[in-house]
């Protein structure tokens, strides 16, 4: 009978518990400090623009180097070239080859493109600023490095 009771009373302070507004609110706030999607902007926004802008220098340089204009068309500096080349590659007219299965090689590239973003999730940036922080960290990169490959061969495969 013991047992009944202090199950009883557990039960109790469970359902007293969960419509306390200090818990509730606690909850809330913890719910909130783990926004991941936040953190995922947080690795991705920056580590895509900072891939744009090395481009962008990359062909000044071979610009520079071949004794040409460079990028010059977009924006004061010329810093939105390539914000206005991610859209026109995304407008530009879809090219497949007329024998190739659509769906698939539509894909290909969104899933090699993907497996190197989530690849990024292991790599800590600084001190306590990782998405996932894993024992396996080292073997999940060489894992998804290894997958995005798949990409390339359904790429491939799918233009028969």
């Amino acid at each position: 009978t013991n047992t009944k009771k202090k199950v009883g009373n557990e039960n109790a302070k469970e359902k007293s518990k969960d419509s306390d507004p200090k818990h509730v609110i606690d909850s809330t706030t913890k719910l909130l400090n783990e926004a991941v999607p936040v953190e995922i902007l947080g690795i991705i926004l920056p580590l895509l623009l900072g891939v744009a802008f090395l481009v962008l220098a990359e062909r000044k340089v071979m610009a520079f180097v071949q004794r040409r204009k460079g990028p010059d068309v977009v924006g004061s500096f010329r810093l939105l070239q390539p914000l206005a080349e991610g859209l026109k590659l995304i407008l530009k007219e879809p090219i497949s080859p007329s024998s190739a299965k659509f769906s698939l090689f539509r894909m290909a590239p969104v899933a090699t493109f993907m497996l190197s973003l989530v690849a990024w999730a292991v790599v800590p940036f600084d001190y306590g600023m990782v998405l996932s922080d894993s024992n396996i960290g080292l073997l999940y990169l060489f894992a998804i490095s290894s997958l995005s490959v798949y990409g390339i061969i359904i790429a491939g495969w799918s233009s028969n």
